[in-house]
């Protein structure tokens, strides 16, 4: 496989805040930390302490979660070597999309994992673990139930509420039965587990294992214990709030976008299968859309007594993710880096650092099919990107048989014209509107002879046009980027060695767009 890089711009695909972070915009400077360069890791593990208690308690619960599982040796080791204290985490988080979702999972994963390696080359004296934060506690299955494979879309059937990695994955039977191909991994995932978090973290071990990947699912009562804290404040004085409120407005001031937006509350409560927003209404805590209320001192009673049922919302998670692990690095794509560039003021008031925004790397991928039809349109890899009337219109421009532009003609027709009107306005003025008249009808006329003549063009080159439609459609599917919509199975299925494979091709600190491809 070979690869190529472009500049994200090109793609015209990214927002602008996610090019100015990358580009180290100064306006962009006082919503992080440290930018995304090797050298600022240096600085940042000299920042970064935890304590030994919080990375035995960390231990214990990884320990804990991969019982039952086969574990690598690699991911193992990674696990104890969190107690010391010259270990480092870099993590990313993702939802329990079924069958991994989207490719930008994969490449979210890969991106840690390099990144790591990386560094524990660059930085021989400590160790830096991949980790992947599982999204168990969201509730929205709306978001996590299809999957794309080889054009078609599978979903997954079910009448389950609540936090989706407590949800019973046995229903995802019928899915694997629709598949084109058998595929062990899931079935084993899904057919020998009973919560979808474990089912993830079954095939994310299977698949990412040797490269030493701890899955962590946060959804644990000791691990929120040591954000009690931080939670309290939510509910009474509502800080995260009104301090995500003033960094949106500043960055709006600056021209950019707010991606998340806080409640005076940011948190649920899980109560059996379901998964609800808590609000205060009249000095009263209630559980959204259900019959459930506090009085205040209740309400902190249930959090020091049942943390495990508070849930963080996209605001707080940040914060819990970066209390309980020796995080020096999030890896995210654009739409997390956006709304953690709002979050900058809350970690500094609750003396939480900051760690570094490490952007995901970006691909595209193309097999050996599509390449050999881009190379019989004659379509460069680094044009493929291109929109697809441009790519229509260069391959017309660079297969017409004759030139069918009559610019020339009308430019003779105008001046011609030109003569006219002015002998007609020597012999009486008023006959000007009369020659102006006939000039648009002629130059109209014309105008429809081009386009006539550019249909007839294009009719004759109609089966390389489609091809070009069809091409452009299975790299963008739906006008989007690749990543966003297929699977991974599209590739893996017929090539097992996928993922090592594109792993070796990105580089986890270069932020361009990656076009892989088979000779």
């Amino acid at each position: 496989m070979h690869c190529r890089k472009i500049d994200i711009k090109e793609t015209n695909s990214f927002s602008k805040i996610f090019i100015d972070y990358i580009n180290q915009n100064p306006l962009l400077a006082p919503f992080y930390d440290l930018p995304p360069t090797k050298k600022s890791f240096k600085r940042m593990i000299e920042k970064r302490r935890m304590d030994n208690k919080k990375r035995e308690i960390l231990t214990d619960i990884l320990n804990q979660q991969y019982s039952g599982f086969q574990v690598s040796e690699p991911t193992a080791l990674n696990i104890e070597r969190l107690k010391e204290k010259n270990t480092y985490t870099i993590t990313t988080g993702h939802q329990l999309n079924i069958f991994t979702g989207p490719l930008y999972f994969i490449y979210k994963i890969l991106t840690v994992i390099n990144a790591c390696e990386v560094l524990n080359k660059a930085h021989p004296d400590h160790h830096f673990i991949p980790v992947y934060w599982m999204a168990s506690e969201d509730h929205d299955i709306g978001e996590i139930r299809s999957f794309s494979l080889f054009g078609k879309e599978y979903t997954w059937d079910t009448g389950q509420t609540g936090p989706v990695g407590r949800m019973h994955p046995g229903s995802l039977k019928e899915v694997l039965e629709m598949l084109p191909e058998r595929s062990e991994i899931f079935e084993k995932a899904y057919l020998e587990y009973h919560t979808l978090a474990k089912s993830v973290r079954y095939y994310v071990n299977k698949l990412f294992g040797d490269s030493g990947l701890v899955v962590l699912d946060a959804d644990d009562a000791t691990l929120k214990a040591q954000i009690i804290h931080v939670l309290k404040d939510d509910l009474l004085d509502h800080h995260a709030n009104d301090l995500v409120e003033s960094s949106s407005a500043e960055l709006a001031e600056l021209g950019y976008k707010s991606q998340v937006y806080p409640r005076a509350i940011n948190l649920f409560y899980i109560s059996g299968n379901t998964r609800k927003r808590i609000i205060k209404e009249a000095g009263i805590f209630k559980v959204f859309d259900t019959d459930i209320e506090f009085t205040e001192d209740e309400i902190l009673k249930e959090l020091e007594s049942s943390p495990d049922k508070f849930s963080p919302n996209v605001i707080l998670r940040p914060l819990y993710q970066e209390i309980i692990l020796p995080n020096i690095a999030y890896v995210g794509g654009p739409a997390e880096v956006a709304y953690w560039l709002q979050l900058k003021s809350t970690f500094d008031h609750f003396g939480i650092q900051f760690p570094i925004l490490l952007p995901r790397n970006f691909a595209l991928i193309i097999n050996k099919g599509l390449m050999k039809k881009m190379r019989k349109l004659m379509i460069s890899v680094e044009e493929i990107i291109m929109p697809v009337v441009e790519l229509k219109n260069k391959y017309m421009e660079e297969h017409r048989e004759i030139n069918v532009d009559l610019e020339s003609e009308i430019k003779i027709m105008e001046e011609l014209f030109e003569s006219v009107r002015n002998k007609s306005k020597m012999v009486d003025q008023s006959l000007e509107g009369f020659v102006q008249a006939e000039r648009a009808k002629v130059l109209k006329s014309l105008e429809n002879i081009g386009k006539r003549i550019i249909k007839s063009e294009e009719q004759k080159q109609s089966v390389a046009l489609n091809q070009i439609q069809n091409l452009k459609d299975k790299l963008f599917p739906q006008g989007g980027l690749q990543e966003r919509t297929d699977n991974f199975l599209n590739f893996y299925i017929n090539h097992p060695g996928f993922l090592e494979d594109i792993k070796n091709k990105l580089d986890p600190f270069d932020f361009k767009f990656n076009i892989i491809y088979e000779d």
